[in-house]
């Protein structure tokens, strides 16, 4: 590395950035939910245009995930994070200062297009920043910032509407992403991943079937899931992620190569992940309104009380991320989706249309520890799953599966919520999320398995997967043997 890159690529500049910059796209994940009424209020519409106030992003964030991750291993890492946190910022400003629901849902398809381009390679450019030896701990608060995005959004978003403006959830994202642009500019390092061209007909089949899976999630407890709408995406969805399988097994250069599902580790982490922000999305989404709705609480008061769980990354994060350092990330992921799951478990079974809330407090810590023993080491074990050069794909990828196990998991327990009670009183409510928050519990452990089927890790993981990603690409020998080790395990 050059002397100006050293200079730019500062481990503490680019953990801030990077940092950050995550922060504001999973937090806009939910942050809407608990600004919907004022929002109705304000610029009108039918609960079919609010609904997708929520879903344009979460669309077009899921969908291009992975071509994020290409384009930034093609064209610079650094120059297309810059590219996505300014159409990110633009687009807050613009859904800000919406003038109607249709002018607001466009901006958030748009907010959804920057965060896609700067979110995967938030972990790229931190992990060719920092040195293997202190990975872990930079892992670690870089997952409790993201961590703490995901589960407060609906308080950040209740708390700025109830004392400000709904407006002002946008707003929040301008002046943060004013104050990343020339830092990133000037502190990060410039890294690329192979070089290869892009892989066009992977994107636009992988695009494609991610765009009619996610589709037909989000409508399916709207229209109804025997809908020929819905019906119809999931499958035209389905379909073309099978073609994309299919063509990216044979093409030269694909944008996600198949042989990494060959590592058990890459495979597993992945399928953990999937399967724990199914059970986190949806528990959190139907917990937040059931405190408001249910036991009165304002958005305020029911973020506050939520704070035992959405507050412990920040404090059990890093020192997860140490843990993995010393013990390898497997135990440590495990372990944190079986809490996560036993936390689910025990809020299921003690909700109720007047539970206090000292009875759900164990629930809330123990499902808090779980989800921040969950998000360093996992973020670790992706980029440590594969080469250096093959990183960037490989977090978009993990993204992209998140976002969609989100979007499932909102679509899935709704609907059990809806099948088994509703809105019409206080223990309708209860009725309908008692199950749904089981089956959260449920997905959340099968999570914990997928983990353990990660290879436990071993001196010659580390001499593999240590490498910094801005060394000397290994020569094509060196590559084949590697990745032939790692498809091994």
């Amino acid at each position: 590395m050059s002397q100006q890159n050293a200079r730019r690529g500062g481990a503490g500049w680019a953990l801030v950035i990077t940092s950050v910059a995550g922060f504001m796209a999973a937090l806009d994940n939910l942050v809407v939910t608990t600004a919907l009424p004022s929002i109705r209020e304000d610029l009108g519409g039918a609960l079919h245009d609010l609904e997708w106030t929520v879903s344009a992003y979460t669309l077009t964030f899921a969908v291009l995930l992975m071509f994020g991750a290409a384009l930034g291993d093609r064209f610079g890492r650094r120059r297309l994070f810059v590219i996505g946190l300014a159409v990110f910022t633009g687009a807050s400003a613009a859904a800000a200062m919406a003038p109607g629901i249709d002018s607001l849902i466009a901006a958030r398809a748009v907010q959804g297009v920057g965060a896609a381009i700067m979110m995967p390679l938030t972990l790229t450019l931190l992990t060719a920043a920092v040195p293997a030896e202190r990975r872990g701990m930079a892992y670690g608060i870089w997952g409790a910032v993201n961590g703490l995005a995901v589960a407060s959004g609906p308080l950040v978003g209740g708390s700025l509407t109830e004392h400000i403006s709904w407006q002002w959830i946008f707003w929040l994202n301008v002046p943060l992403g004013l104050a990343l642009l020339p830092l990133a500019r000037l502190r990060l390092a410039e890294s690329h991943g192979t070089g290869a061209p892009l892989d066009l007909p992977g994107t636009l089949l992988a695009s494609g079937g991610l765009f009619g899976i996610v589709y037909g999630l989000v409508r399916g407890p709207v229209d109804g899931w025997t809908g020929t709408v819905v019906l119809t995406a999931l499958i035209a969805g389905a379909a073309l992620l099978a073609g994309f399988v299919l063509y990216s097994t044979r093409a030269k250069n694909p944008m996600l190569p198949m042989r990494l599902f060959r590592s058990r580790a890459f495979t597993g982490i992945n399928a953990a992940s999937l399967l724990m922000f199914l059970g986190m999305f949806g528990s959190i989404f139907l917990l937040s309104q059931y405190m408001q709705g249910v036991l009165g609480y304002s958005p305020t008061e029911a973020g506050l009380r939520m704070l035992p769980w959405t507050g412990m990354p920040m404090l059990v994060a890093p020192i997860a991320g140490i843990l993995s350092d010393r013990i390898g990330g497997r135990p440590v992921v495990a372990t944190g989706l079986f809490l996560q799951a036993a936390g689910l478990g025990y809020l299921a079974s003690v909700i109720t249309a007047d539970a206090t809330y000292a009875a759900q407090l164990p629930g809330l810590i123990i499902s808090g520890i779980g989800m921040a023993l969950f998000f360093a080491p996992a973020s670790a074990l992706v980029m440590s799953s594969v080469l250096p050069k093959e990183q960037g794909i490989a977090s978009g990828a993990n993204n992209a599966l998140r976002e969609v196990g989100g979007a499932l998991g909102i679509a899935v327990m709704a609907s059990i919520f809806a099948a088994q009670g509703g809105y019409e009183s206080g223990q309708s409510f209860v009725d309908g999320l008692r199950p749904a928050v089981a089956v959260g519990a449920g997905v959340v452990a099968l999570g914990g398995v997928a983990a353990l089927l990660i290879p436990a890790r071993r001196r010659s993981d580390q001499a593999l997967t240590d490498g910094s990603a801005s060394e000397p690409a290994p020569s094509a020998e060196t590559s084949l043997a590697a990745t032939g080790e790692l498809a091994a395990r």
